[in-house]
């Protein structure tokens, strides 16, 4: 599918517009690199959406991705392209000070597998950062019956519903490997979303919101090494 749509990536008012606004979301979430030679790896990175809101906070930005038109795209905008898996990343332990896994966990089917190599790639102290869709019924109701129906929101068949994660899973599993996660649940600006629809804003803000049911943003760090 990513291959196939490959041309919509960079289109802000694509068939992945909501892709920008929650990679700005994330990008906000990235804290200024703390040493030089900083790493930050971004799993199921796509086109590399997430560059531009990493601009001047000192870090290597490596991708990685299984769609090759995707990190072709990434390349072209400064992101150094892997191809590979997020169960199994081509790339060494403790490498990244940040971790980040932006709308992928919800795409996966082996969720403990995926956590295990995000925290894998954490040296310690780093920093793991998570954006998702949640195991609900009112997730499932909205960001697939609702979303996939209404055009640049959500592409038609785009997430399996069993895929969806289950957070008590995420922080558990994510607790195994000596990161303790804080979740927080995100919502676009309805207002901003409004505007957006009549042409009058360029992006739309996520604003948190009291549930963690639907979309929802997670961070955590890496604790020292036993």
């Amino acid at each position: 599918m990513y291959d196939r749509l490959a041309g919509e990536w960079w289109r802000p008012r694509g068939a992945f517009a909501v892709l920008h606004w929650l990679a700005a979301a994330r990008g906000a979430l990235v804290p200024q690199a703390g040493r030089p030679g900083a790493v930050l790896v971004d799993l199921g990175c796509g086109a590399g959406l997430l560059a531009p809101h990493l601009e001047g906070k000192g870090y290597t930005h490596i991708g990685v991705d299984l769609s090759r038109e995707s990190l072709r795209l990434a390349a072209a905008h400064g992101v150094l392209a892997v191809r590979g898996d997020v169960c199994a990343v081509p790339l060494p332990d403790g490498c990244a000070d940040v971790v980040a896994a932006g709308e992928i966990l919800e795409h996966v089917p082996d969720l403990p597998a995926a956590v295990a190599e995000a925290c894998r790639l954490l040296r310690p102290g780093g920093l793991l950062l998570v954006d998702t869709l949640a195991a609900t019924a009112l997730c499932r109701f909205l960001a697939i019956t609702v979303a996939e129906r209404i055009p640049r929101i959500a592409v038609r068949g785009v997430h399996d519903p069993a895929l969806l994660v289950d957070r008590r899973a995420l922080v558990e599993e994510c607790a195994r490997h000596g990161v303790d996660l804080v979740l927080r649940g995100v919502r676009p600006s309805l207002v901003d979303a409004f505007r957006w629809g009549l042409g009058r804003r360029a992006g739309v803000r996520m604003v948190p919101v009291p549930t963690t049911a639907v979309l929802f943003q997670a961070w955590g760090r890496r604790g020292p090494l036993a």
